[in-house]
């Protein structure tokens, strides 16, 4: 019978504890890590530059030794600029690039979205899978009315519109509105 698998609980003290041993090991060789850059970076210096020996020279030895160093520069100086002149190109040539994929990206159009008549079934059936069971058959649930019942039930007054009008038309008929509003209010 095998035995069931337990899951390694650690607790938070102990979860803090690793979290500190890492950040130390972390700092530890990131401490190396810049010790080693500044030996690689001595070593490469002591081998590129010969140490300057000036005592002992006469002034057109130190002129020409001048001389030297200066052409040394210039050959540095033009490799630095003939550098930064392709990391610009590239640079330059990059965001070109980015605004070329903008433009294009903006220029694609969306085609036409057409109207699609679903049911409600259809869609809960779409949204919720087989776990739809539920009819939403809406009109279903509506009570039916018929047509001739509702006439059935509002009556009919056909009168003379006439003498509505003549009643209400002048002084009178207006004595009867103000009346007629005024009885309701118990005055």
């Amino acid at each position: 019978m095998p035995e069931p698998e337990r899951k390694s609980k650690i607790t938070a003290s102990r979860k803090l504890l690793l979290k500190s041993l890492m950040l130390a090991k972390a700092k530890e060789e990131w401490d190396q890590e810049i010790v080693d850059k500044q030996a690689e970076k001595e070593r490469y210096l002591s081998e590129r530059v010969t140490p300057l020996h000036t005592s002992g020279l006469s002034l057109s030895q130190l002129q020409d030794l001048c001389r030297e160093l200066h052409e040394k520069v210039e050959i540095v100086d033009e490799e630095r600029y003939d550098i930064e002149a392709k990391c610009n190109h590239n640079t330059r040539e990059i965001k070109d690039l980015k605004i070329k994929v903008l433009d294009l990206r903006g220029k694609f159009k969306r085609p036409p979205l057409r109207r699609v008549r679903v049911s409600a079934d259809a869609m809960l059936r779409a949204l919720l899978g087989s776990k739809h069971k539920v009819s939403m058959d809406l009109r279903a649930n509506l009570k039916s009315v018929k047509k001739e019942d509702t006439e059935k039930e509002r009556p009919v007054e056909v009168g003379d519109w006439r003498k509505n009008v003549e009643a209400m038309s002048g002084m009178e008929g207006r004595k009867k509105m103000f009346d007629a509003a005024k009885s309701p209010t118990g005055q």
